[in-house]
């Protein structure tokens, strides 16, 4: 049990839940006195030691049950027990016109049979969850297995059983209640692996090796760090923000040898009778102008924060930048930045949009935007949206990015979230992704930076 307990305490580690050396051993002084008998008593020993914001406890609640409830499957029905020597010998003509493969998943579901563990192993090699460590990719792992398992066309299979069981004689009734236990044992799969990618994410994070405070700081999850992490790479930001600013320079100056500027060869070649021996050549590079809107709510404050002061680091590279910072409404916050230093200048304006409840809403903010702020955004505007496209299910107004668009350079959408987890429950990324012209993950701060250079390449 004490090797369980550490690999739990290192997955929420990895899950960015902050637990301490300390804490740990208060950890297992409570199980000490408390027992393990009663596992809700331990639930709320191991809670009460290891958690300490409330902010962590979904993580906790998502975790434990992965690592101390038994992996027995959910329960389902044996619906061939019910069935007469006559009706199973209908079911078994019928069953003989599928496939090899959805003929062994449709008996499993008539016989109420669990995925064993010879099957869900291969399907664990097939889809490679050894690298899987974020636990909001549970659902999404499920349904890959789900696809392996051809379950969409289990669900047409079972309709065509249904309708040559009542051709070869069935009665209606029978058919339905055969139906019914089969969907049911269906859901019951279902579960089944669900709970299975929640276990295989759960012992990858009890796996990851411990970092070193430096080393991995820069690949870390915003959403992991801790307020300590964040001073550390705030530290770093000018550090970066200097490599920026010379890979900028060296490109602005690459792009100055351009095309022949005649008439200015002519005026410098006056002195020499119009003989071209200084040659002139046109400046096509204009610095950019740049537009960026941040979404500063509590799950993006960190990647917000140090966005705004990676850009406003290397101003002296870009012609104009606009800020605006927004969880329920739109804050104009470029003045902080003409008066201030960076970092100070973000330190005042998470004070003055202090975390706590919002509702998170993207589309009332692009409408005051297009009130207030409209003349901002010209043809040589890049429109830069920092967030994570989660708006409560308030409307997303895609109208109004799509104007914005329109007016703008480029339109560029920095995203900490993956692909695969756009558009599930209140996110609206599926809607505004057809509206930008390229669109970034920025997880960790190597990714922000790497996206920043690569947004202003081909300004």
């Amino acid at each position: 049990m004490d090797k369980r307990i550490v690999e739990f305490i290192t997955a929420l580690r990895a899950s960015g839940v902050r637990v301490s050396l300390a804490e740990s051993a208060d950890a297992f002084n409570a199980i000490d006195n408390l027992g393990i008998q009663d596992r809700e008593t331990f639930r709320i020993g191991l809670r009460s030691t290891l958690v300490k914001d409330s902010a962590d406890l979904e993580h906790f609640d998502q975790l434990f049950p992965l690592f101390f409830q038994p992996g027995t499957p959910p329960p389902m029905i044996n619906a061939s027990n019910n069935l007469t020597a006559e009706e199973a010998q209908k079911l078994a003509q019928a069953l003989h016109q599928f496939t090899n493969q959805l003929r062994q998943i449709l008996v499993k579901m008539i016989k109420g049979e669990p995925l064993n563990q010879s099957e869900m192993q291969r399907l664990e090699k097939m889809l490679d969850m050894n690298d899987i460590t974020d636990m909001r990719y549970q659902n999404w792992l499920a349904r890959q297995m789900e696809q392996a398992l051809k379950f969409r066309e289990v669900q047409e299979a079972m309709k065509e059983l249904m309708e040559m069981l009542q051709k070869l004689g069935m009665n209606k009734e029978r058919v339905d209640q055969l139906r019914q236990m089969m969907e049911a044992n269906q859901q019951a799969l279902k579960e089944q692996l669900r709970q299975f990618a929640g276990r295989q994410i759960a012992e990858n994070l009890a796996k990851q090796p411990r970092q070193e405070p430096m080393d991995n700081l820069f690949n870390r999850p915003f959403q992991s760090l801790t307020e300590e992490e964040m001073r550390q790479l705030h530290h770093e930001v000018n550090r970066l923000a200097a490599a920026l600013r010379t890979r900028m320079a060296l490109r602005l100056r690459k792009a100055r040898t351009g095309q022949l500027d005649v008439k200015g060869t002519l005026r410098s070649n006056l002195k020499h009778g119009n003989v071209p021996i200084q040659l002139k050549h046109r400046d096509r590079t204009l610095k950019p102008k740049i537009v960026v809107i941040c979404d500063i709510s509590t799950s993006m404050r960190h990647c917000s924060e140090l966005m705004l002061s990676l850009l406003y680091a290397i101003q002296d590279q870009i012609s104009k930048t606009h800020a605006f910072a927004y969880i329920d409404h739109l804050e104009y916050i470029s003045p902080y930045f003409e008066t201030e230093h960076p970092g100070q200048a973000v330190g005042d304006i998470l004070k003055s949009m202090p975390s706590g409840y919002y509702n998170t809403d993207l589309g009332a903010s692009l409408e005051l935007f297009i009130h207030d702020y409209q003349d901002k955004v010209d043809s040589r505007t890049t429109f830069i949206v920092v967030g994570d496209a989660r708006n409560n299910h308030n409307d997303p107004r895609t109208d109004l990015l799509q104007s914005i668009s329109r007016r703008s350079r480029t339109t560029i959408w920095l995203n900490p979230e993956p692909a695969p987890l756009w558009g599930t429950g209140d996110s609206d990324m599926l809607k505004y992704a057809p509206l930008c012209k390229r669109i970034f993950q920025v997880a960790n701060l190597n990714q922000l930076t790497v996206a920043i250079d690569q947004l202003l390449v081909n300004h």
